[in-house]
């Protein structure tokens, strides 16, 4: 497996400071998702990573098969950029032979990886096609597949599900969860949440250049949003009054009817929310309420364009380990 470490990275390209100290490890065998809006500072860390540029501080260690690197050795990585790098007037089959002898693989390796792929990713019908006569979710199939023939350790996918339609990004989910179990390391930067949130083992928000949030999902949503929440539906009306005498309840709001959005206070257990709310009636529904990845990141953004330049990223005691 192919494991990675960035430590106190930062690039700079004039007066514009793309990275920003950053600091984390990608684990071998682990689907790690790099989020942020456009300028975040994704595309220069990838560079990075490959070797493209050199970071101007901190240092990079690619560990692989017990040596180590300082880039992406050869070879060893898959990369699907945002913007499609193939051929438009040769066809699906042309441009994937020379991508495989490209990597070094011979004839009868191409051959079987065309077929497996093809075959997988519902292209068979299209082998012989210019690129130029596919839409833009085949095409966007046939360059994952240019990134998947010579079986990498690593996959660096950016906007892998662009152009795809919900039957295929399905797709490409098993897909990617299938290379995770045999072990490969997939670093993915994507702007649909809901398929990250599925998807990645570990995840690190940026904005500016800098850390947002770092960790599973867990350590992200209680980094972004550590208040929890609760909704509860009574089967008869209460008396509303006596949620302000309920000492569990830091806020609450009524969604509808017998309906409450309840916050808790700090340090309080949910069973000692429960019995004080069985007190007021009986409950029909209980449930905790937690934001989308989604909801989390466009609030988080949003925040830290507001934050001081000087403001300092979150520390990385709760980071991917």
């Amino acid at each position: 497996m192919l494991n990675i470490e960035v430590s106190h990275v930062a690039k700079t390209y004039g007066t514009v400071q793309a990275v920003q100290d950053l600091s984390f490890t990608i684990p071998g065998g682990q689907i790690f998702a790099l989020l942020g809006p456009n300028g975040a500072g994704k595309s220069s860390l990838i560079r990075m990573l490959v070797g493209l540029t050199l970071p101007d501080q901190g240092h990079i260690r690619v560990t692989l098969a017990g040596q180590h690197y300082s880039t992406l050795p050869d070879g060893c990585f898959g990369y699907l950029p945002e913007d499609r790098g193939l051929y438009l007037d040769k066809t699906v089959v042309e441009n994937l032979q020379y991508i495989g002898q490209l990597r070094g693989l011979s004839k009868h390796q191409i051959t079987e990886q065309l077929d497996h792929w093809l075959q997988r990713l519902d292209l068979l019908d299209k082998r012989k096609e210019n690129l130029s006569k596919l839409s833009k979710g085949n095409q966007q199939k046939v360059q994952l597949i240019s990134c998947l023939m010579h079986q990498p350790a690593l996959l660096i996918l950016d906007e892998p599900f662009s152009g795809l339609d919900p039957i295929n990004q399905e797709h490409v989910l098993t897909i990617l969860a299938e290379l995770k179990a045999k072990g490969t390391t997939v670093l993915l930067s994507a702007h649909q949440m809901a398929l990250v949130e599925r998807l990645a083992d570990q995840m690190m928000l940026l904005n500016k250049g800098q850390v947002v949030a770092q960790g599973n999902l867990q350590q992200v949503t209680q980094q972004l949003d550590p208040k929890v929440s609760y909704s509860v539906t009574f089967a008869d009306a209460i008396d509303t009054s006596q949620l302000d005498l309920c000492s569990s309840i830091r806020l609450w709001h009524m969604q509808a009817p017998q309906q409450f959005l309840l916050e808790l206070r700090e340090h309080v257990s949910v069973n000692q929310l429960l019995q004080q709310l069985s007190q007021l009636g009986a409950l029909a529904d209980f449930s905790r309420q937690q934001p989308s990845l989604h909801d989390l990141y466009l609030a988080a953004v949003q925040h830290h364009n507001l934050t001081p330049e000087s403001a300092v990223s979150p520390s990385n005691e709760g980071a991917v380990a």
